[in-house]
């Protein structure tokens, strides 16, 4: 029996979309696109008690939640599934403002500045992933790599949402 196709894998997303606007920043759309793509190419997404996938995910932020809206890959609605980001917040915040850093510094920064700063990014980017694997824990299981790019999702989500000025 030959090895299954990716588009015949149970425990995968096999499309992402986000509620809301899209951003003007080309960095936050830029990042939606390259994680949105490796979802769809590498993941694992298990929702428990659901029949099995492929599945479509839409994230949306929703009064301070994150909702996943889970479906077949044929469109049939299977759940909605909330969680609180207010745990989140601080390490939010603290990730946004050194994305806006790394992106305000990029033009004139050194090559050892902007690694320090990519470090710092992506230590509060693994730590958030890592939270948010265990919040989904009772409802959905995925694996590290997955968590990330929902948290970069969820990142991009909220730069969406937030106000111009």
């Amino acid at each position: 029996m030959g090895k299954p196709s990716m588009l015949t894998l149970p425990s995968r997303i096999c499309e992402v979309s986000l509620e809301g606007p899209f951003s003007r920043n080309q960095h936050v759309e830029r990042e939606r696109a390259l994680a949105v793509d490796k979802l769809v190419q590498s993941s694992f997404f298990n929702p428990l008690g659901l029949e099995s996938g492929p599945y479509r995910l839409k994230l949306a932020l929703v009064d301070g939640q994150l909702r996943l809206n889970i479906a077949t890959h044929n469109r049939v609605q299977l759940a909605n599934h909330y969680l609180s980001l207010s745990p989140l917040w601080r390490l939010l915040k603290h990730y946004v403002l050194t994305c806006e850093n790394y992106y305000e510094t990029m033009p004139r920064a050194s090559r050892t500045e902007l690694e320090t700063i990519e470090i710092d990014r992506r230590a509060l980017h693994n730590d958030a992933a890592e939270w948010l694997r265990n919040q989904l824990a009772t409802k959905v299981i995925v694996d590290g790599n997955t968590a990330c790019l929902l948290f970069t999702l969820i990142y991009v989500s909220l730069m969406r949402n937030a106000p111009v000025g």
